[in-house]
């Protein structure tokens, strides 16, 4: 029951986008590999994603998310985007999902990793800043951010 508790509530907090004021936030690309299909996703559908509520693709195949590591800072403003928490905010949720089978999204060292695992993982899903993405990947939605590339 808490789960449950805990799983609504983080859907009902996601779609407010957080950060903090004067701070620029990098815009973020949900991306697939360079050739699937998956239109129309919404906010809290990447949410349910991400948070392991939503494990399969409409065509069947398994979902496979990756994050980046907690202490990122386009980690930090994912998750804020999407679920209206800090990656530390998610811990609690993380540690109930464990004692029901559920593990988080894998997590993976570098935005270029992210890359190369959804290039080539079939149903992988993950996020870089848009600044990174190449043909590789495509992108299925863009989280507003306040950043400029500089490269």
């Amino acid at each position: 029951m808490r789960t449950l508790l805990l799983g609504l509530s983080l859907l009902l907090l996601m779609v407010s986008p957080c950060g903090r004021a004067g701070t620029p936030t990098p815009t973020i690309s949900i991306i697939v590999a360079t050739g699937a299909s998956h239109p129309g996703l919404k906010h809290e559908e990447i949410a349910l994603i991400f948070a392991r509520k939503r494990r399969f693709w409409d065509d069947g195949s398994r979902i496979q998310a990756v994050n980046l590591p907690a202490n990122n800072p386009l980690r930090r403003s994912f998750s804020q985007q999407i679920f209206s928490r800090t990656p530390e905010e998610l811990e609690d949720y993380w540690r109930s999902m464990y004692f029901h089978g559920d593990l988080p999204p894998y997590v993976l060292a570098s935005e270029e990793a992210v890359i190369r695992f959804v290039a080539t993982t079939p149903g992988a899903i993950g996020y870089v800043s848009h600044c990174v993405v190449d043909a590789r990947v495509s992108v299925l939605m863009q989280l507003d951010g306040s950043s400029t590339c500089t490269h």
